[in-house]
Order: C-alpha cells, then sequence, then structure tokens
C-alpha cells in the first residue's frame, strides 16, 4: 500500500500486470481497446462512473466488458475532485457527500448485475485521495486502489497546448520500456493505467499504442490478470 491507504502493485515476484481502463465523459477508444483484449484473449479492468453508467450509448460497451468476463468496477459517480491538488490533507468534500456519491455509483452498477461483492476495488476519481478518503472507501467494505507510479500512460489524455505536461505517444510508450529496464522488479505487479476515452481535442490517441505494447509485454514473458485476480482477491 502507498502511504494513504491504496493498494498500488501487486506481488513482485510475478510477471504479471494489471490493464485498468477508466472513463468518465469521454469513451472513443473503447471499441478499440476491446477488440485488442478479445484478439489476444486478455482480461482487463474498467472503472466507470456514474455519469458514464448513465450514458445510453454506453450500454453496449458495459454489456461488453462483462461477457468478455472483464472487470467492471466503480470511479465514482459524479467525478469528484476529493482533496487539494496542493494540501492533500485539506478535503474538498464531507463524508457525506463521499457516502451519497459512492453509493450512487453502485446503485448504477447493479443495474448491469455488478454489485460490491463483485466489484470490491474503488479506483478514486483523478486517482487523488487521502488517508481520510481510504477510510471512508473501508467503511463500505472496498478497497482504494491505484496506478502504480513510474510510467506516462496516465498523461495519456494531454493535449499540446498544455506546454510541458503534454505526453505525446511516442513518449508514453517509451516510458513503460524505460522503467522496465530501470525498476529492480521491472513491471512485475504492475497496475497500468490508461484512459477509455480522452475526447477529440487530443489526436494522437495511445490506445492505438496498445497493440504493440501488449505483444511487447508478451515477448517479455509478462501475463495480463484483471485486478482482483493480480491482488488475488
Amino acid at each position: 500500500m502507498d502511504p494513504y491507504g491504496a493498494i498500488i502493485r501487486g506481488d513482485y515476484n510475478r510477471k504479471e500486470i494489471a490493464l485498468i481502463f477508466s472513463a468518465d465523459e469521454f469513451a472513443e477508444g473503447a471499441t478499440t481497446i476491446l477488440r485488442q483484449l478479445h484478439q489476444r484473449e486478455i482480461k482487463a479492468s474498467f472503472f466507470l462512473t456514474g455519469r458514464f453508467l448513465d450514458n445510453p450509448t454506453n450500454e453496449l460497451l458495459i454489456s461488453r466488458m462483462l461477457r468478455d468476463q472483464h472487470y467492471v468496477g466503480a470511479h465514482s459517480d459524479q467525478h469528484l475532485l476529493y482533496c487539494d491538488w496542493t494540501k492533500r490533507d485539506s478535503l474538498l468534500i464531507d463524508k457525506y457527500t463521499f457516502d451519497q456519491d459512492l453509493s450512487q455509483v453502485y446503485r448504477k452498477l447493479e443495474r448491469f448485475g455488478v454489485n460490491k461483492t463483485k466489484a470490491s476495488f474503488f479506483l478514486p476519481p483523478y486517482e487523488w485521495y487521502n488517508k481520510e478518503i481510504s477510510e471512508w472507501t473501508s467503511n463500505h467494505g472496498l478497497q482504494l486502489i491505484n496506478f502504480t507510479p513510474g510510467t506516462l500512460t496516465t498523461a495519456d489524455y494531454t493535449i499540446p497546448n498544455m506546454g510541458k505536461r503534454y505526453r505525446s505517444s511516442e513518449v508514453i510508450y517509451d516510458s513503460v520500456l524505460s522503467f522496465m529496464k530501470k525498476d529492480a522488479h521491472e513491471l512485475r505487479g504492475f497496475i497500468m493505467l490508461i484512459h477509455l476515452g480522452v475526447g477529440p481535442h487530443r489526436t494522437d490517441k495511445f490506445y492505438n499504442r496498445l497493440p504493440n505494447l501488449i505483444d511487447t509485454l508478451i515477448d517479455k514473458g509478462y501475463q495480463f490478470k484483471r485486478i482482483d485476480e493480480l491482488l488475488k482477491q
């Protein structure tokens, strides 16, 4: 676990990786991603907001995720920012708001046959949280998770006018290979987050590099697991 109570990596001793995809407003990469996973018989994990679940255009995508036996879990209902970006211990919501938001997204998941027993891992919105958020999550019988730091896959939403924050797909792809070389455990137990969609303002879509990335890692002996398989819950 990290200092804030989230699980951020699996077993260092196994050459296993969990691909996790988060989605709120956009999903233009979903068809491509699901097709590539299906062709390679890979199971991944999808963390969805209530806003995503409410969108009728996403119903077939969600059904396919479940039909293909991917993990489908919660990413909050309204994609709230829980705590300040610069003062992480400063909450921006109260416990009542958190409880209501979390309960609401699980009510929406239940429409697709997913409950807390089937989806006990919770990926917080913006992947930003603190110890109180972790405790509040635990009160719901859930475990907070986050991506493993070290690569740039979470920057796949950035656009050129962001200046130095922008990361091209080539830079993102290279960051994964670079981390694998320099980390003592390589990518063992890694939780790798990619966005299901990033909107129209970014034309350089990193999910189009997913086939190359997967094939490269398979060639190096890695297996891809659902998050519950990686973390053995």
